[in-house]
């Protein structure tokens, strides 16, 4: 299961992982909730390899501001305290496990 990242969690959980995927969304929001299932399942999927993580927009929006995000869904690929790589918008989940993937790689 994915975490629930917030503006008040977020510098410990970096501290705590060396790799942490930001999952941007809001409850109102379409493409966000067509990935919901995939990151989900990925987070389960990559257990113990990173940390991924969901950020409600509305109700955190001190994160959405640092990082720049604009749209959404974005999600944030950040390895010690980077951000690496970044997704905007819905994908198919094969192209999703592409980018986790790839993540994992670096």
């Amino acid at each position: 299961m994915a975490a629930e990242i917030k503006d008040a969690n977020f510098e410990e959980l970096l501290k705590g992982n060396e790799r942490v995927v930001v999952d941007f969304w809001a409850p109102w929001c379409g493409p966000c909730k067509q990935i919901a299932p995939y990151v989900e399942e990925l987070a389960e999927k990559y257990a113990g390899q990173m940390l991924v993580g969901k950020c409600d927009i509305d109700e955190n929006p001190e994160l959405p501001s640092r990082y720049g995000v604009r749209n959404i869904p974005t999600i944030l690929f950040i390895k010690n305290g980077e951000v690496v790589d970044k997704h905007v918008g819905a994908v198919p989940k094969n192209k999703l496990e592409e980018k986790f993937e790839a993540f994992l790689a670096k």
